[in-house]
């Protein structure tokens, strides 16, 4: 697995763009309701083995009240609301005007953060986010009218799913492959009852069990990848890149559902690539001052804020534990990660 964030981001914005064009066929067979269970569900059975070999399974009601509402929030917005409203506008759209329309989630992941969330950005990021709109937008004129209820329907799940982005960047106290078996069991389970009560599943086990496996791939692994790079990015600029996944879907509906590609499409992937160019150039600095926290997630002894002492000595690499902060103020270049959620004053240095 590669240990860059942000190349962690774009491998998991290629295994979700993979959804789209495969979900449209298995919608041919199942219902919404049932597909989003099915995937859900698929997503849990996928990180399952990682908890187990690390032995790291925690039960949401031992977190604290602050991450218990943050996971809650999660599981709704982004394992039933999200899930539902994109296949409900997939099964009326082509998969590759569905994978265009998906851009929208990078512009609500901004416009949450900027508006709600401590989520900070430079002005390379806000030219990124605006050349990513840009691109979507270029595409979109060039589709015509797919359905007005559709796109609706994709704008609804990509608002969704903003809010599960900053929620569960916020999560701490959880690994992100608990989050996502969390998610996935709870959010599954929901979508596939409440599709099985609305009218028989008689879809053949072939079809069931590749819906189960896309799951564990394009939403299990994935969104495991997009957590484990939200927490050190920040979700506004781990949504820049993971916007990338419209056009890994829009590319797999033409080689696997043989829909056309135009001129339009090629200009687009180069203004992506020049916003993650912009982002990878992005850097903020400032003074800043950290209170005493007390909290586990995947860290490294080499980051100037993890200088704890280990028991059986030292440690090298990604590892997990309870650990404790102690107050400190320093200045170094950063991201909102989950040490650097604060406030900015009028001091703050920004490195473009």
């Amino acid at each position: 697995m590669p240990k860059s964030p942000f190349w962690i981001a774009l491998l998991s914005a290629l295994l979700f763009g993979a959804a789209t064009p495969f979900s449209k066929i298995l919608l041919a067979h199942l219902t919404p309701f049932q597909l989003a269970g099915l995937l859900y569900l698929g997503a849990a059975v996928g990180v399952l083995g990682i908890i187990l070999r690390t032995r790291t399974f925690l039960v949401p009601w031992r977190m604290d009240r602050k991450n218990q509402l943050r996971l809650l929030g999660a599981v709704t917005f982004g394992g039933v609301l999200g899930p539902l409203a994109l296949l409900g506008g997939l099964n009326l759209a082509s998969a590759a005007s569905v994978s265009m329309w998906l851009n929208l989630e990078m512009v609500a992941t901004v416009i949450l953060g900027h508006l709600v969330f401590k989520d900070h950005l430079t002005r390379n990021g806000w030219m990124a986010a605006g050349t990513i709109l840009f691109a979507a937008v270029l595409l979109a004129a060039g589709e015509g009218a797919a359905g007005v209820k559709a796109g609706l329907l994709v704008a609804l799940a990509c608002l969704c799913w903003g809010i599960d982005n900053h929620l569960t960047a916020l999560i701490d106290g959880i690994s992100p492959a608990q989050s996502t078996f969390w998610k996935g069991l709870v959010a599954g389970s929901t979508n596939l009852l409440m599709g099985i009560s609305l009218g028989p599943m008689v879809a053949p086990p072939l079809i069931v069990l590749g819906s189960l496996t896309l799951g564990a791939i394009a939403y299990g692994l994935s969104i495991t990848l997009y957590i484990l790079a939200a927490q050190q990015l920040g979700a506004s600029r781990s949504q820049l890149i993971f916007s990338s996944a419209p056009f890994w879907g829009v590319l797999l509906s033409v080689m696997i559902l043989a829909e056309t590609i135009n001129f339009r499409h090629g200009i687009a992937a180069l203004l992506f690539a020049v916003a993650i160019a912009l982002l990878f150039r992005e850097q903020h600095q400032h003074a800043h001052h950290h209170v005493e926290q007390t909290h586990d997630h995947l860290h490294t002894h080499d980051d100037g804020h993890h200088t704890h002492e280990h028991m059986s000595g030292s440690v090298d690499g990604l590892h997990t534990h309870v650990h404790t902060h102690l107050v400190f103020d320093h200045a170094h270049a950063h991201l909102p990660d989950l040490h650097h959620r604060h406030l900015h004053d009028v001091d703050s240095k920004v490195v473009d």
